[in-house]
């Protein structure tokens, strides 16, 4: 019997993990790196064991001082959350060797599903659809294009598409230096790439006594870097196409398991084309990021089934049937139309209204599953992942609304995320006609999805220099507005930037209100330091704000502003030299691609920094001479660091 179980993870899957043992009675054991000491897993869990270091190889891919961190904490089961360890044999049987349970497959279905290229072989004599394997070394033009994929773990790791043969080789090196860091394995393998199809996958449960239950399917086609943005169950490509699909995925869902023996909770993935035809792609031996929505519609606790299954107990029942319809959104921190570059920084507000439920199902409404709260500290070691949202209700288009309306409402300040892309992806018509795929980011750049949406900055700037202006005068007498005269005075002038646009407000306050010429129709009807409410045309709408270091970010009914203040003079010796490249995250340099003295062509590979467990390539914005390259391999560097300095030709 189970007393104390220790989650050998962090962020919101730890906390996920540690809901399900509070109400079962179980004792909770947490551990952390030194970048995680702060973390809300950890103040969370009933005892926290220390994992000296800060990246996963020193910390948490550590099976040993995991181990012993359970020992000292005197855990007597061990949960591997995803990611890291989950799907690793020798940590799964090292656990057992401890006589510590293990709350996940046997180590022996563990390692077969862990080399991608055996799990292929074994499901092809189950009879499960396969997508041929490919050697790198064998590949032909007629066989473009294909995916380079890691043979140990997912989550989008590892993975490249190659669509000539002249980027196989690199392609190949790149992938394996990503694996290694992530699940410290480098192999990799080569299948055919579809361009665009659907990613459809089935939750598994499997007892020790032969009982197998395929817990419907959910749908995660929309991915960046084949990692998953959305996902939701039941899959709106079955719904549409039909027929016997449903059945026969399920069937080669619970085949797949019974396969290699399986117990506990996995994912057997596959990529289905618009015909209805599909492919086993792997199986995750783990639970999955997504598992909340099929939560949500089989009104399952998968984590309590896990304990259930760890603890020798069978599954009992009818097989659980999916109602209703749940979409998941998970929030990055990261910077869609620049080229999904991660972002790092302190989470000051995390806001999100509505909320029904955390950690735990929702009959009804909306769930969040968290990693941060207000004063989190974003780093680049870890995964870019936030949070998750899920909104359930008893259709597709009712929870896809519900959800956009949160995203859309919520409070996101202090680190730039995917928020606006959410929303923009929820009410794209592909996506909400249930016929996105796997190329919709392809097909609709984040760039391109998020134009013209959202408020107008001009107006945002207004209500930013409106509430500065506010918090900067304090407490006045009763009616008396900032900039008031009995005489006629010149416009005040504040000046801001949205991205890369500077945005100057003049306004001033005469006898009849306030007067801005660059928002014009627009009356002030109250204007504190936190909040301003304006009437624009006829339309009164109140905007709520925030400040931080030198930003302002203003939330209001249509989105969100993120400002910057920017000085009237600015110190020239802060500005970087011309031609610099300066780092966009923290990050560790693993590779540099040119010399100095070298010649470089515009959008030429400089240099490729690890950060957030995915690789980064740094390209020359156009072309010249590099005339310095202050940066070396293993080196790591701060946001804003130099990396190189670029000549123009000419």
């Amino acid at each position: 019997m189970m007393h104390s179980v220790l989650v050998a993870n962090r962020g919101e899957i730890a906390r996920r993990i540690f809901t399900t043992c509070r109400r079962r009675g179980l004792a909770t054991v947490a551990v952390f790196s030194d970048a995680d000491a702060g973390s809300p897993h950890v103040r969370e869990a009933d005892s926290a064991v220390r994992l000296p270091g800060v990246t996963p190889a020193e910390t948490y891919l550590r099976g040993d001082l995991v181990i012993e961190a359970a020992r000292r904490a005197g855990a007597d089961a061990v949960h591997p959350g995803y990611g890291f360890l989950a799907e690793n044999a020798d940590f799964a049987r090292a656990v057992q060797d401890a006589g510590l349970t293990w709350i996940g497959p046997s180590p022996s279905s563990i390692a077969a599903m862990a080399s991608k290229v055996e799990a292929k072989r074994r499901m092809a004599a189950a009879g499960v659809p396969v997508l041929e394997l490919l050697d790198p070394a064998t590949i032909t033009e007629s066989e473009l294009p294909v995916l380079v994929k890691a043979s140990a773990g997912g989550g989008g790791r590892g993975m490249r598409i190659v669509r000539t043969l002249a980027e196989l080789s690199d392609a190949v090196a790149a992938a394996a230096r990503e694996a290694a860091a992530a699940f410290g394995d480098p192999g990799v393998f080569c299948e055919r790439y579809l361009d665009s199809g659907h990613h459809i996958e089935v939750q598994v449960l499997a007892d020790a006594h032969g009982t197998v239950w395929a817990l419907g399917e959910r749908e995660c086609s929309l991915q960046r870097r084949h990692q998953k943005v959305i996902e939701e169950a039941p899959a709106p490509l079955v719904d549409r196409i039909g027929g016997d699909l449903r059945e026969r995925l399920l069937a080669a869902g619970r085949d797949a398991a019974a396969a290699v023996g399986y117990t506990g909770a996995g994912t057997v993935e596959f990529l289905a084309d618009d015909a209805g035809a599909f492919w086993f792609l792997e199986m995750n031996t783990r639970l999955q990021v997504e598992h909340p929505v099929t939560e949500c519609v089989t009104g399952t606790d998968l984590v309590a089934l896990q304990l259930d299954i760890a603890a020798g107990r069978p599954l009992t029942g009818p097989e659980p049937a999916m109602t209703g319809h749940a979409v998941e959104a998970r929030l990055y921190a990261e910077s869609p139309a620049d080229d999904w570059r991660p972002q790092t920084g302190t989470v000051v507000t995390f806001d999100i209204p509505g909320v029904t439920a955390r950690f735990e199902r929702t009959s009804d409404g909306i769930r969040l599953d968290s990693g941060v709260e207000d004063g989190t500290e974003v780093g680049p070691h870890y995964d870019a992942m936030l949070a998750k949202l899920v909104a359930y209700a008893p259709t597709r288009e009712a929870a896809t609304r519900q959800l956009a309306a949160a995203l859309c409402r919520a409070r996101l300040h202090g680190v730039t995320t995917n928020r606006d892309l959410l929303v923009a992806s929820l009410l794209h018509p592909e996506f909400l006609a249930g016929t996105a795929g796997t190329s919709f980011y392809t097909d609709h750049p984040p760039a391109a999805l998020t134009a013209g949406t959202g408020p107008d900055p001009c107006l945002g700037a207004l209500v930013a220099a409106l509430s500065d202006a506010a918090h900067e005068r304090g407490p006045l007498l009763p009616g008396v507005r900032s900039g008031f005269r009995n005489i006629p005075v010149g416009y005040r002038s504040r000046t801001y930037a949205a991205g890369d646009r500077e945005i100057e407000v003049r306004y001033r306050f005469g006898r009849d209100g306030l007067e801005a010429p660059g928002t014009p129709g627009v009356t002030l009807v109250e204007a504190t330091a936190d909040a301003v409410v304006l009437d624009h045309d006829g339309i009164r709408r109140r905007w709520t704000v925030g400040r931080f270091d030198d930003r302002v970010v203003v939330d209001g009914p249509q989105g969100t502003v993120e400002l910057r203040r920017l000085p009237r003079f600015t110190d020239p010796s802060a500005q970087p030299p011309a031609g610099a490249l300066i780092a966009p995250m923290p990050g560790t340099v693993v590779r540099v691609d040119v010399q100095v003295g070298d010649i470089v062509t515009a959008g030429q590979p400089l240099l490729r920094l690890e950060a957030m467990k995915m690789e980064h390539v740094v390209h020359a914005p156009e072309a010249g001479t590099v005339a310095e390259l202050p940066v070396r391999v293993g080196q790591q560097v701060a946001q804003d660091t130099p990396l190189a300095v670029l000549a123009a030709d000419g």
